[in-house]
């Protein structure tokens, strides 16, 4: 079986060619958004949002040093992505929710942001695209994030979405887990 942090990459993997466009919806220190970047290679195009000055310089630093150029770093709520992105089909997403590792752990996603970012990603996602949230909710706001965000994927119209949960059953302290949403 593969992990949260594997399988998550995997589930991009198989439907981002290059050319593409994409969305990290949380940068944070810069991995998903050099997985991404690597995914749709220079042909394509990554945005990669946050909120806190320091993901951005991760972020900007772990691509710098693989020489990558292809990737627009917003330093922005992800709940302004329609701002940034306009008339353009969405191949995939990801979301990392909760905070930032070795940061301030009172800065986290909430449930309002994350669920206006994912309607409207939702609604420029290209045909078989697909948005991956990867939900981490032991800490203070996370539980309240994990059942909005449920709520919110579980009333998706079934003939327009098909949605995947992927987790760990038997993993102690509230382990992550994976909400895929493919459009169909």
């Amino acid at each position: 079986m593969h992990s949260i942090i594997h399988y998550s990459h995997q589930l991009l993997t198989e439907i981002i060619q290059p050319g593409d466009t994409v969305i990290d919806a949380t940068c944070g220190n810069g991995h998903d958004t050099l997985k991404l970047a690597e995914l749709v290679t220079a042909t394509g195009q990554v945005y990669a949002f946050d909120i806190q000055d320091q993901a951005i310089i991760n972020t900007r630093r772990k691509l710098t040093d693989k020489g990558i150029r292809h990737v627009e770093l917003i330093h922005d709520g992800h709940e302004h992505i329609d701002q940034y992105i306009q008339d353009q089909p969405i191949a995939a997403a990801i979301f990392n929710l909760g905070y930032l590792p070795k940061a301030d752990h009172s800065i986290i996603t909430v449930p309002d942001t994350t669920i206006t970012a994912l309607s409207t990603l939702l609604q420029s996602l290209r045909k078989n695209g697909r948005v991956v949230l990867v939900i981490y909710h032991g800490h203070p706001g996370g539980t309240e994030e994990k059942e909005q965000v449920l709520a919110y994927c579980q009333s998706l119209d079934q003939k327009q979405f098909q949605v995947l949960q992927y987790q760990f059953i038997n993993q102690i302290n509230l382990p992550p887990f994976i909400i895929a949403i493919e459009k169909i």
